[in-house]
Order: structure tokens, then C-alpha cells, then sequence
């Protein structure tokens, strides 16, 4: 079974981190400027920012967070196990599209945790493409637009919903988890 993994609030709990910052930039440099939709994976659709404001916190924050962000909890035992029972696993993330070198960083956290993947796809913004070239039977994400993006085409997904983002309904091409626990018990269910 080929399994699609995002990195960013899937592998690396970057997410935390990442809003940590937005929040920290939000007060500091635009005045105490609020969240508008709590429901939004991507601080884009969370803040109202100009395509300035944008820049300066990427350029800011953005590597400063990635490189501050460590594994999921319970990401390594469960990847160990899923490997152990024959899973070929792939990233498929959109990581290194704003900044390069958050590739890099994500290279050296693998490598510190001895994680190997399958395949790589880095700065990737058409997830549904590269699933269906590599013919996935599952990806993980946790933007809810691209779960429904690729339910839609029929790929099965595991929905790695964060507090507060959007719900949305189970299908049999939408399943939501909440951790690497609720995945394990996912594909252990499916190996029966």
C-alpha cells in the first residue's frame, strides 16, 4: 500500500509553532492585528495580511519556526511500525515553495530521527497530481482543501484535523484522525 504523507502538522508539528509566530508578528509589527477564521490550516486564510505583511513574516519567522518545530508525538513509533508491516511511504508537502531552505531543515530533522521515506516531493502545490502519478491509496494532509480536493477524485484520505480547524463529514474517502495513535489503529484495521 503506498501512503501520501504532508509534513507540516502531519510529520513535523510545525503548525504549533508556525501560529506561535503569526501570533507573536500580529501583536508586535501589525498592531494587535486579530485572527479572522480560526477554521484556516494557513495563516493566509487566518489573518488579513497584504502580500507585504506576508513577505515580512515569512522572511521573519517562517525558517526561525520550521527550525524550531520537532517531530509529532507519536509520529517515530508508529512510522517504525507502518514500515515494519511492508507500508511504502512518500512525502508529498508543499514545504520549500515560500522558503528553500525549509527543506533542508526538514531534511535534518528526518535525519536526526533515522526517518527514511519512500520518495520525496518537495514545493509541491498540486497534490492531486502527484497522487495520482504515483498511484496513492491513502494521503495524509491536514488542509482540509486539499482532503477535499482529493476525496473528491476519489482518493482515500486521512484527515489530520488540528483544534478548530473546519470539520468535515466522513465519507469513504474522508476519514479524520487527531493523532499517530488514531492512524496506527487506522491501517492496523486495514491489515485484517
Amino acid at each position: 500500500m503506498r501512503i501520501g504523507i504532508d509534513l507540516d502538522g502531519v510529520v513535523i508539528d510545525s503548525q504549533t509553532t508556525f501560529r506561535t509566530y503569526e501570533e507573536i508578528f500580529s501583536i508586535e509589527d501589525l498592531d494587535n492585528r486579530k485572527i479572522t477564521d480560526f477554521e484556516e490550516p494557513n495563516y493566509q486564510g487566518r489573518y488579513v495580511w497584504s502580500k507585504e505583511e506576508q513577505e515580512k513574516f515569512n522572511q521573519k519567522y517562517l525558517l526561525k519556526a520550521a527550525s524550531e518545530s520537532g517531530l509529532m508525538p507519536g509520529f517515530l513509533p508508529v512510522y517504525n511500525r507502518l514500515k515494519k508491516l511492508g507500508f511504502e511511504m512518500i512525502v508529498i508537502t508543499a514545504r520549500g515553495g515560500l522558503i528553500k531552505e525549509m527543506i533542508d531543515d526538514a531534511k535534518r530533522l528526518l535525519n536526526e530521527n533515522n526517518i527514511v521515506f519512500d520518495k520525496y516531493f518537495w514545493n509541491i502545490h498540486n497534490k492531486l497530481e502527484v497522487c495520482q502519478k504515483e498511484n496513492i491509496d491513502i494521503m495524509i494532509d491536514d488542509d482540509y482543501k486539499i482532503i477535499q480536493q482529493l476525496s473528491n477524485a476519489k482518493i482515500k484520505t486521512l484527515y489530520f484535523r488540528d483544534t478548530r480547524l473546519k470539520r468535515l463529514n466522513e465519507t469513504d474517502y474522508v476519514h479524520e484522525v487527531n493523532n499517530w495513535g488514531d492512524i496506527y489503529r487506522y491501517f492496523s484495521e486495514l491489515k485484517k
